[in-house]
């Protein structure tokens, strides 16, 4: 491995751009032109009352669907849609990825040649949650919403159906999707997951910029570990742990988001496929939290349910379960080969296949599919190429990636350096130079890439490359080369971690730790280094790196995720004091002993009988290397709370007057949410207000993460729950208070073991650092 001053990477990019057109090119595409549509000013179809945009959409489907004969609404039911010539309507794709921008992945939207060669490439979904900021996850969805719509104009999509967010709860660290998810808190995953989509789909609800579609329902983050496959895992998921950890993301999604789609895992919960459960489709995404949408299949998760899973004897009753269970679409073939058969078996009538067609051509109404040429929106009509890659979405792109950095150790302030005083740098690590470590997975082609080691070129002039490790499994490393080039070089910065080879969708770890040798190399050259050496992390789930902790020779470490197209940029800002690094950690970082638990223990609470530990900040009991929600900055911030919810030893006595608090079967006393109602949840709210203050020496943006705690973890309580988080940039000196809105039947509740949610009569511990408000509930 030679070392190397070169800026390697940009052929890489080229290559795959120059790839994907080449494969258009060789199925006879040439994206780019005219977008299908239906119902111009001059189609005969015109005076249907499917074309009648003044009508609701729902009519207008109902309208479509009378009109189409079995054979055409069989045809409907996958995620590539035919055509419908006789009634002008196009094919159409629903499968599209927009999970941190515009994705190669899917089947709806085309890079290649035709005006838009790119797209912004945001940080990979685990990066952009450490920033805790909703304001900004929406600003990310927007992005990428006018950039999906931009595609559809120029004739470069087929479908506005975006698949994305991934708002899954990160429970297990080894799981390879943890990096599409917020984390493992799931207050964050369902303000990540509402924020998005509100971005993804724009303004109006009627006139949906693009269609979001939050997965995977429910309880799914396991791919492929020690022979247990996700095609037929079958989650034992307690009551409580639905109510309080998997189902709350999915819920907020629909409730607060407004997401127009909810696709379902392949995962069996309790013994009952979750695309074939009418108890989740139909009782609790449709009637609780009623959807207005559509519901969709992952990947043959039909075919699935009868090949894999054996929950049916054959195809057309597969087709059966899942139709009359609330599924609308199949994402695959499988439904569109065996329904015809299955209508003729008499498994399920056309008024099952009726129901899923009009909740499909609902969100293609509101996509405006019907209602002429989309360059004629009024809202969405002008977005084309100018709109992609633009400066601002470059920019938002560098703030996600620099605002995602966690800085995990910075002994004796080593960090930020002073770009005039590095002479030299060496820059070691097989992460350090690839342009796809940036980019995590369902990625698609960026604007513009800057590396690691591109990012700190810009700052040092004098900054040489050797890779390490041939790749992230290091099964050979070129230490003496390393050590060499360490012991020459001023400053050495090893940027290590992970890849899509160890973590990825059908791919889960048996590990924490780094692989191969990374970690003997490491060491190495730290203790070849003239001084501390700079440890840059980029991997999706966490690491043990209990050694690199412990080691003064490494003198601090950075996390970054993936992060995206500006990553290399951000990371050698936060290096050399262009940015303060305020980023925490969205998960728990265990050490390798974690690893002796197996995966497929679903529960959330801790089993001091068998030595369970439990999981996620909120139960676990165990040694952590990092705790959710850690990360330093380069000053000093001081939190305090300065004011509640009034006579706070009595609070909600006016509230909930003429309510009495029940004795649970346990006990305990508590207040029913479903008994306190709307109208009085409404009325318990309060504001609290927090004072923060930066002690200096730079100034910098700091997050405030509050918690809630109980008098005791009996009954399956949590240790603490997070249950909001603000962000506030502060001069030096500078004292701000922020105001964080509190609802007691959302924020103070917990989940009982039948998972009822309920409050407590008593005591409640707000938590902002070290600082604590009480707030006692009583009738």
């Amino acid at each position: 491995m030679a070392v190397s001053t070169s800026r390697r990477g940009g052929g890489v990019l080229a290559a795959v751009v120059t790839a994907v057109a080449a494969l258009a090119m060789l199925g006879g595409v040439a994206w780019g032109g005219n977008p299908g549509f239906t119902c111009g000013p001059a189609s005969a179809q015109k005076g249907f009352a499917f074309c009648n945009a003044a009508l609701p959409a729902e009519q207008r489907a109902a309208d479509l669907v009378a009109r189409l004969t079995t054979a055409e609404k069989v045809g409907q039911l996958g995620d590539q849609a035919p055509g419908v010539p006789r009634l002008g309507i196009p094919v159409y794709k629903w499968w599209s990825e927009a999970l941190h921008g515009l994705a190669i992945s899917g089947k709806g939207i085309h890079f290649g040649n035709g005006p838009a060669r790119t797209a912004t490439s945001f940080p990979q979904v685990i990066h952009t949650a450490a920033a805790f900021d909703d304001g900004l996850w929406f600003r990310i969805g927007q992005a990428i919403g006018k950039e999906g719509r931009a595609f559809y104009n120029l004739g470069q999509a087929e479908g506005l159906a975006m698949w994305s967010p991934n708002v899954n709860i990160f429970r297990d660290p080894r799981w390879g999707r943890g990096q599409e998810t917020p984390g493992e808190d799931p207050t964050t995953a369902s303000k990540y997951g509402a924020a998005f989509v509100k971005g993804l789909q724009g303004s109006s609800l009627t006139n949906l910029q693009t269609s979001a579609c939050c997965k995977h329902i429910t309880a799914y983050d396991i791919e492929e570990w020690k022979g247990v496959s996700r095609y037929n895992f079958n989650a034992k998921v307690t009551p409580q742990d639905l109510a309080d950890t998997y189902n709350p993301p999915f819920r907020s999604c629909v409730v607060d988001g407004k997401a127009s789609c909810i696709m379902c895992a392949y995962t069996l919960i309790n013994g009952v496929p979750a695309c074939a459960s009418s108890d989740l489709l139909t009782k609790t995404v449709r009637g609780e939290w009623k959807l207005d949408g559509y519901t969709a299949s992952d990947c043959d998760a039909v075919a699935i349910l009868h090949k894999s899973e054996h929950f049916t004897r054959t195809a057309e009753e597969a087709v059966a379960v899942a139709l009359k269970a609330g599924l609308d679409i199949n994402c695959g073939v499988y439904m569109q080969q065996n329904a015809a058969s299955a209508l003729q078996q008499g498994k399920m009538t056309e008024k099952d296949v009726d129901k899923a067609l009009k909740n499909l051509f609902a969100i293609r109404m509101r996509l405006g599919h019907f209602d002429g040429d989309p360059r004629g929106n009024k809202l969405y009509g002008r977005l084309g190429a100018a709109d992609v890659c633009t400066p601002v979405h470059k920019a938002l792109a560098l703030e996600a990636a620099r605002r995602g950095v966690v800085l995990l150790k910075n002994d004796a302030r080593l960090l930020p350096l002073r770009a005039p005083t590095v002479a030299s740098a060496a820059v070691i690590g097989h992460n350090a130079n690839d342009i796809l470590a940036l980019l995590g997975n369902y990625y698609g082609l960026p604007c513009e890439t800057t590396t690691p080691f591109g990012g700190i070129q810009k700052y040092v002039k004098s900054a040489k490359f050797l890779p390490g490790c041939s790749s992230a499994a290091c099964d050979v490393a070129a230490t003496d080369q390393a050590t060499a080039l360490a012991k020459s070089s001023d400053y050495v910065f090893l940027v290590m971690g992970l890849s899509q080879k160890q973590e990825q969708e059908g791919l889960d770890r048996t590990s924490l730790l780094l692989p191969g040798k990374q970690q003997a190399l490491i060491t190495a050259v730290a203790t070849a280094s003239k001084r501390p050496v700079i440890l840059i992390l980029l991997t999706g789930g966490p690491v043990d790196i209990t050694f690199a902790q412990t080691n003064p020779k490494i003198g601090a470490i950075l996390w970054a995720g993936y992060p995206g197209q500006a990553g290399g940029q951000a990371i050698a800002d936060v290096l050399f004091g262009e940015f303060n690094p305020s980023g925490k950690l969205p998960v728990t970082w265990y050490p390798e002993e974690f690893t002796k638990f197996t995966m497929t223990d679903m529960r959330m609470r801790p089993d001091p009988a068998t030595g369970y530990p439990g999981r996620s900040y909120r139960f676990y009991k165990g040694k952590t290397v990092y705790k959710f929600g850690y990360g330093l900055s380069y000053s000093k911030f001081a939190c305090r709370i300065v004011s509640g919810a009034g006579n706070s030893s009595s609070y909600g006595k006016a509230a909930l007057a003429g309510l009495r608090a029940a004795t649970t079967p346990e006990g305990d006393a508590v207040y029913r949410v479903d008994e306190i109602g709307d109208d009085r949840c409404e009325r318990l709210r309060f504001p609290v207000m927090v004072e923060v203050q930066n002690h200096g020496p730079m100034d910098g943006k700091h997050t405030v993460l509050m918690f809630v705690r109980w008098s005791s973890t009996d009954g399956g309580r949590p240790v603490r729950q997070l249950i909001g988080f603000r962000n506030q940039h502060l001069k030096v000196g500078e004292k701000k208070k922020l105001k964080m809105e509190i609802s007691p039947c959302e924020h103070l509740s917990r989940a009982r073991v039948d998972g009822e949610k309920v409050i407590d009569r008593g005591s409640h511990f707000l938590m902002v650092e070290e600082d604590e408000l009480e707030i006692r509930f009583q009738d």
